[in-house]
């Protein structure tokens, strides 16, 4: 009986000394690269702070390569756990331990859940109450319904916007009146996306999805891995451009999420959707073209902001697209996806920044600065309200109100930023401004219409007898 005991801890104590022997590996290259960097005989200096202290214009990128570097720590033993599984058939044993379920989730999901077709169903059923429920309510709670949602986005997410700015633009003064900006995005990806995975755990605990989790957790480290990345660079693009250069780049997505679509999932688009990408692209230039900042006026810095918002357009359209083709093969809530790719963001982002240090030089930070850490609590409660509120808007009105909401949002955060933080806008960058907000409703418009003339023709079909 021992000995059968001990045979069935083989495998586990083999995964176990996986994550074991990579945490080391990592940690010694680690070591050598905070020597490289000059820190070799200074203990006290972590990784973080070795890369803040190069080059300015160039230190994203050195803090980019640590930051995939630390990323690795999961990646790693996660991949050898998955080679190992599958060549040895561990999931296949009986002994239902810890390790053994936590792996089963991971790797194959809920198999023993109803199949995708009766997940879909009930998850029809709930979509088909929701909507019978909303056309019992009478016109005056509709518009009570549509001003909660509208303040809600509204609210949070221009808190949030003019924070972001804030946070990574503006300098704080500590106990001694000394002023200092702090440095490290990923902290703040990291504790938006822990909050957020703490509020959406908490809201499917209190109210239960009728639908079953099926996925695989595994397949959300994508799409988590993407999710962090854009914030990443979205953080990092406010060093070298100003925030309304910023959102009115996230409106210029539409071209990367078309672009990727075709790629993932040989999507075919409209004739109006590329014509309106084509304005939006043609209203980005003017307004950059228009809104010289003069303290980031070098070429280095230009260029460097424009390259950091591509990366973000190409990182959040795999994201949206992962999503997209993750929903259709399982059938989840909206907000299971919100806790699946944020448990994971966490972890990835967690484990960066313990390799590097961050979290000392970041909580270091905090202490000297209690301004920055109200700062940072409030950006990371409106990140988190604001995907709750952007689930809601979409089950209740569905995606082309949100659109409407959401571009209304931009117009009125470009206003408050150039307010707030004195951002100087040319002729030329406001008809840039114009164009891109006139391309964005004539969309959704095109979008709206084509609807509702599918929905005609579909109903105008003679049924056939039965």
């Amino acid at each position: 009986m021992h000995v059968y005991t001990m045979s069935n801890r083989v495998p586990e104590l083999i995964i176990c000394s996986f994550i074991v022997v990579s945490l080391l590996v990592i940690h010694f290259f680690s070591d050598l690269l905070r020597a490289s960097l000059g820190g070799f005989y200074t203990k006290d200096v972590t990784l973080s702070q070795l890369v803040e202290a190069q080059s300015s214009d160039y230190a994203w990128l050195l803090k980019l390569m640590v930051n995939c570097f630390g990323y690795s720590c999961v990646f790693v033993p996660g991949y050898l756990i998955y080679k190992y599984v599958a060549r040895t058939g561990y999931l296949e044993r009986g002994n239902k331990t810890f390790l053994h379920t936590a792996i089963n989730m991971c790797i194959t999901g809920n198999s023993s859940y109803e199949p995708l077709d009766a997940a879909a169903s009930a998850a029809d059923k709930e979509r088909s109450a929701a909507a019978s429920a909303a056309g019992k309510r009478t016109s005056s709670q509709e518009a009570v319904q549509l001003l909660w949602c509208f303040g809600g986005l509204m609210v949070s997410y221009l808190t949030w916007g003019v924070l972001q700015e804030k946070i990574m633009t503006q300098k704080y003064l500590n106990f001694a009146g000394e002023s200092a900006k702090f440095k490290d995005s990923q902290f703040l990806v990291f504790a938006n996306r822990l909050l957020a995975f703490v509020v959406a755990l908490i809201y499917l605990q209190w109210q239960p999805s009728p639908t079953r989790h099926r996925a695989p957790l595994y397949k959300y480290s994508y799409a988590s891995f993407s999710n962090i990345m854009s914030a990443w660079f979205q953080y990092e693009a406010l060093k070298f451009v100003n925030f309304p250069t910023q959102v009115l780049a996230k409106s210029c997505k539409i071209i990367p999420v078309m672009v990727m679509g075709k790629i993932m999932s040989k999507a075919k688009y409209e004739s109006y959707e590329y014509a309106t990408a084509v304005l939006i692209s043609l209203g980005m230039i003017f307004f950059m073209s228009g809104s010289a900042d003069s303290n980031k006026a070098s070429g280095v810095t230009t260029l460097t902001g424009v390259f950091l918002l591509s990366l973000y357009m190409v990182f959040d359209s795999f994201t949206a697209n992962w999503q997209g083709s993750l929903f259709k093969s399982y059938g989840m809530t909206s907000l299971q996806m919100m806790c699946g790719v944020n448990l994971f963001s966490s972890i990835f982002t967690g484990a960066s920044l313990s390799m590097q240090g961050g979290f000392m030089d970041s909580l270091s930070f905090a202490t000297e600065h209690p301004k920055f850490v109200f700062d940072m609590v409030v950006l990371s409660i409106c990140s988190a309200v604001g995907q709750l509120f952007i689930y809601h808007t979409i089950d209740v009105f569905g995606p082309v109100v949100f659109t409407i909401i959401m571009t209304l949002r931009q117009a009125v955060a470009i206003m408050l930023s150039c307010f707030i933080y004195h951002h100087s806008v040319s002729a030329l960058g406001i008809f840039g401004v114009l164009i891109v907000f006139v391309a964005i409703f004539l969309r959704v418009y095109c979008t709206q219409r084509l609807r509702a003339m599918r929905k005609r023709a579909e109903a105008n079909k003679p049924k056939m007898a039965v």
